[in-house]
């Protein structure tokens, strides 16, 4: 057990070097915006595939492959272009609990996002400013997303930090938009949202191994546990605390730490 702080940030800044670089892209669901050049494609791609990043990770790739071969391999210009009753080989989509009426919702929302909002980038960029913060930025979002007519059970694949939920897949999505660096997994494609603010996608694994390095007490995976380790991390790098990511998920799945 590593037991001082200043070890601990050695210890994970060298396993950042070890997970942060190209080879983690052919094992993680990010390799599905990374599929695309254009903006709006790498933001709805990775959007699509972050919803999905539940269970695993070889069926997680797949399927979110699958939804964007459906979308002719060109979100942006399915969205905009092909009538919505063409939409109905969607109907059969499904990963885990997220149906074919879950599916099609998600594509008419996004459509409307992109259509009335400004897209993916002005919304959660619009919802951070109001109080700068990465809360009212998530909080924003849902609401936006959710303005149509829906049903109620889809609004479970959109985590509600009004509710307490630690909102991993949101916060991963938003680390693969807005951080860069020099290892090129990340995107950096929105500028207006500063790395700093990002908060830890966290799940079972990257939770386990934090609490085996004493940096998290919290016994569950929710926003208060978010917001305390994130608050560690900070203390390691204050510009750039959610590359600790790599590090902490890269020891509970490749390491088993």
């Amino acid at each position: 057990m590593i037991d001082h702080s200043e070890n601990i940030k050695t210890f994970l800044d060298q396993k950042v070097i070890s997970f942060n670089r190209s080879t983690f892209i052919e094992t993680d669901p990010i390799q599905v915006p990374k599929l695309f050049y254009t903006k709006e494609n790498i933001e709805i791609a990775g959007f699509l595939a972050a919803t999905l990043a539940w269970g695993q990770r070889p069926t997680i790739i797949r399927n979110a492959m699958r939804l964007i071969y459906l979308m002719n391999n060109n979100p942006i210009e399915f969205l905009m272009k092909t009538p919505e009753e063409e939409w109905g080989v969607f109907q059969n989509f499904k990963h885990r609990t997220f149906n074919g009426a879950d599916c099609i919702y998600f594509l008419k929302s996004l459509k409307n996002i992109y259509l009335n909002h400004g897209g993916l980038e002005q919304v959660f960029t619009k919802g951070y400013q109001i109080e700068n913060s990465i809360f009212g930025s998530l909080d924003y979002f849902r609401k936006v997303f959710f303005e149509l007519d829906h049903l109620h059970r889809t609004e479970k694949h959109v985590s509600n930090v009004q509710k307490g939920a630690a909102a991993k897949r949101l916060n991963m999505f938003l680390r693969w938009m807005v951080r860069s660096d020099h290892a090129g997994v990340d995107f950096g494609l929105w500028k207006k949202i500063p790395a700093s603010a990002l908060l830890l996608p966290l799940d079972v694994h990257t939770g386990n191994v934090a609490r085996k390095l004493g940096l998290l007490t919290r016994t569950q995976n929710d926003w208060k546990a978010v917001e305390e380790i994130t608050a560690k991390l900070r203390k390691f790098d204050g510009d750039d605390p959610i590359k600790y990511d790599f590090a902490l998920f890269g020891l509970g799945v490749f390491e088993k730490f």
